[in-house]
């Protein structure tokens, strides 16, 4: 299992737009791969769950990851976080 927390810098935080992209490269994955804010935690590969957790700029996030790829995945998540979401072109085709 792989972990990382960090924290979300982008203005909008994890809703609508950034959260969309950050499923769908969750789903690019065959792991298993959650994302915990506090108490809650949510399947990183549906959108409404994710919305649900209320990731504002600011918050620190868990990523966890279980499976064979479970690396490269949250390696990707966090790029994907770090970049403030400005490398969706290169990850995901919206």
């Amino acid at each position: 299992m792989k972990e990382l927390e960090i924290t979300v810098t982008n203005e909008t935080g994890l809703h609508s737009r950034p959260a969309d992209v950050f499923v769908r490269t969750a789903k690019l994955f065959e792991s298993d791969i959650k994302v915990s804010k506090g108490e809650k935690t949510a399947n990183a590969k549906t959108i409404i769950k994710v919305i649900l957790l209320n990731v504002s700029q600011g918050d620190t996030i868990k990523i966890t990851a279980e499976g064979p790829d479970e690396e490269e995945a949250v390696n990707e998540l966090k790029m994907l976080i770090d970049s403030d979401f400005e490398k969706i072109n290169d990850t995901v085709k919206i």
